[in-house]
């Protein structure tokens, strides 16, 4: 929204606002806001917001929260008489500079780079999560809230109404769900964005996630995106479209007659360097446990239309808007790094002519493929001996969450039961 600070103050007092979130992720992605009063919003336009940012990785001081006009939305499930609303702030230092660990800052300056290379970039979400049971105090439990499959209607469909509450309080939000379904496993769900510029993407992705988690939870019911929740069922992935266009033309074709030499470049780029990148795509152990089960990816490949591959190219109806799909990733991610990484390959493939393998035609077909990491400890080795990471992430951004993943990984090692660390981790977090 292209509004004016004086504009969206008349709306704040219009609209009956009582509560400003600005909302900002840390350094590992964790979504995390301060409230202010209506009073203090126009001191947060012109000066920022002062915060302690001590405990936050890579700052030893205060930082200043700047609001994005752009993003303002209005929190639907709050009440509707003293309103709360919600913006995306960009960071800075006391003395004015940029904060060096501000991902959203990180993504942007990447997009302006692109931009002024004449390339532009759309990116969409296609994101699962599961639905549970909770108990008589309303703490979460491991029942699905049902037993249906992929494409099922209600009755056997028990989730429909929710994810039906999670679409309309997305579209009041103003972000763009395009679909939902549920989908294989039980309890399990999807929903699907329309394609964004890759920063406001970034946004809606981070964002979605509290939606879903608080319209569930009104629902007497718990959601979590952990990649494999349930042992012998499907994963929740998070699977990411890419639409690429050089000079106002598409990069990528539905066809492979119509597929254009960058598009190929673009894709062999994504593909050669994802086994470093694996760790920033599934940052937590259990996201090993997905891969190469249930239409999961495992190997390094590409493929028209297939859904177990890595990377695919969607059949689109009449050949608009063609993208690639990647799909190993899940919502563990930290998408402000997640998109960079991967716009960054993408685009390395185009300026080094990378060559793409062949198409991988069938589910079964493995050749003599790379196979994707197969555990936190062996994708973390691999991120840090990669130049290629340590070029596209600031020092500051590289060394902390390196330094967390392998935290997190040194905890699970350590712990005697593995399961239940992973269910106290990341059932209750993601």
């Amino acid at each position: 929204m292209n509004y004016s600070p004086k504009e969206i103050l008349s709306f704040v007092e219009e609209n009956d606002v009582k509560f400003i979130r600005l909302t900002f992720t840390d350094i590992y992605g964790q979504l995390k806001n301060i409230a202010i009063m209506p009073d203090q919003l126009s001191h947060a336009f012109e000066h920022g917001i002062a915060f302690d940012a001590t405990t936050l990785a890579g700052c030893h001081s205060d930082l200043l929260l700047f609001p994005d006009i752009s993003t303002l939305s209005v929190l639907p499930w709050r009440p509707k008489s003293g309103r709360v609303i919600r913006f995306f702030c960009n960071i800075r230092c006391t003395d004015g500079t940029p904060y060096k660990g501000d991902l959203r800052a990180e993504l942007s300056n990447y997009i302006e780079k692109m931009r002024k290379k004449n390339y532009s970039c759309e990116i969409g979400t296609k994101c699962e999560f599961y639905l549970f049971n909770t108990d008589d105090e309303g703490e979460p439990t491991k029942v699905p809230h049902d037993r249906a499959s992929y494409l099922d209607i209600a009755p056997l469909d028990k989730c429909e109404n929710v994810r039906r509450e999670i679409c309309l309080s997305l579209e009041e939000m103003g972000f763009n769900p395009q679909s939902s379904r549920h989908t294989h496993g039980p309890g399990q769900n999807e929903i699907d964005f329309i394609r964004s510029d890759a920063l406001t993407a970034a946004d809606n992705m981070v964002y979605y996630k509290t939606v879903v988690k608080n319209i569930a939870a009104q629902n007497g019911l718990y959601a979590t995106f952990m990649p494999k929740p349930i042992e012998k069922k499907p994963g929740c992935g998070l699977h990411i479209s890419i639409a690429v266009k050089d000079g106002g033309e598409f990069l990528f074709s539905p066809s492979a007659e119509k597929q254009t030499e960058k598009g190929s470049h673009f894709i062999a780029g994504i593909l050669n360097r994802i086994r470093e990148i694996t760790c920033f795509l599934n940052p937590v152990t259990n996201s090993y446990k997905r891969f190469g089960e249930d239409f999961a990816p495992k190997y390094v490949n590409w493929s028209f239309e297939n859904h177990s591959q890595l990377i695919r190219i969607p059949y689109t109806a009449g050949g608009k808007h063609p993208r690639i799909e990647v799909r190993s990733a899940d919502a563990a991610c930290n998408p402000y790094i997640v998109f960079k990484l991967l716009l960054a390959a993408g685009f390395e493939g185009i300026e080094n002519r990378e060559v793409l393998g062949e198409d991988t035609f069938t589910n079964s077909a493995t050749g003599n493929f790379a196979e994707l990491p197969s555990s936190l400890e062996e994708a973390i080795e691999l991120a840090k001996s990669s130049e290629f990471v340590r070029k596209n992430l600031a020092p500051e951004i590289h060394e902390a969450v390196i330094k967390k993943l392998e935290y997190d990984l040194a905890e699970y090692n350590s712990a005697i039961d593995k399961p239940a660390f992973e269910d106290e981790y990341y059932f209750k977090t993601i």
